[in-house]
């Protein structure tokens, strides 16, 4: 299975289809497989906060979008026990950001998924989610 907009489409890009609030804002696949998607989101105006800085809302949701690709990429429906971020550096309008996932370990319904987000070499944030995966899925496996 692949995240890329070109290939079969697997549990992810379906998933990622689906998800009109992500694609509405622009997120687009750049590339993934089993564990791991790498995703991209244009600052809009729209994004900018009262400090002229990104929205720290909408550089979670990217982060979050990306753990949901990653997790998702093996098969049953995942969904989100919990996630955590870090913002290291602001990201401003015109911003062009990279969020990169990549899953740390799954053990039986559970994962735990990093991501960095980073405009070019510069990390603007580091997110931690936890997948829990939905039993019913797993029955029809």
């Amino acid at each position: 299975m692949t995240c890329t907009p070109h290939a079969e489409p697997g549990p992810a890009e379906a998933m990622f289809a689906a998800d009109e609030a992500s694609r509405a804002l622009g997120i687009e696949i750049l590339d993934g497989g089993p564990g791991r998607a790498t995703l991209r989101m244009a600052i809009t105006p729209r994004m900018v906060n009262g400090h002229g800085t990104a929205h720290g809302g909408y550089i979670f949701l990217l982060a979050d979008t990306a753990f949901a690709c990653a997790c998702n990429s093996h098969g049953p429906v995942t969904v989100a026990a919990g996630a955590e971020i870090t913002f290291v550096a602001p990201a401003l309008e015109g911003d062009v950001l990279t969020a990169t996932a990549e899953e740390r370990t799954r053990y039986g319904r559970s994962g735990i998924y990093d991501v960095t987000v980073r405009c070019g070499e510069r990390v603007i944030a580091e997110f931690r989610g936890r997948s829990r995966s939905r039993r019913e899925q797993e029955a029809a496996r």
